[in-house]
């Protein structure tokens, strides 16, 4: 298992834009990205992650260079956030 974890620093004014971006985007990425298990959406005061989990390390990195997440996911994220979010991969031991 593999989890691609992505912070996003948005204004409190901008977060519920964020997660319906989140919620149109969930159900095609886990019915269309290979290796895609799960997402979850954390909110706290200071930011908002969006948790993926995938069966590998490389899938997840191939979702980072796919049209859905480039082309879709980060175009409709970009004007709502503050600063450049955080990207962090992480593989289960």
């Amino acid at each position: 298992m593999a989890y691609l974890e992505i912070t996003l620093k948005v204004d409190a004014a901008n977060r519920v834009l964020a997660a319906g971006i989140y919620e149109k985007y969930r159900k095609p990425f886990l019915d269309t990205v290979p290796g895609a298990t799960s997402k979850q959406l954390l909110v706290r005061d200071a930011d908002v992650q969006v948790l993926h989990g995938f069966e590998t390390v490389a899938a997840a990195e191939a979702y980072l260079h796919s049209s859905l997440f480039t082309q879709d996911v980060v175009a409709g994220l970009s004007p709502l956030l503050a600063a450049d979010p955080e990207v962090r991969i992480y593989e289960t031991a």
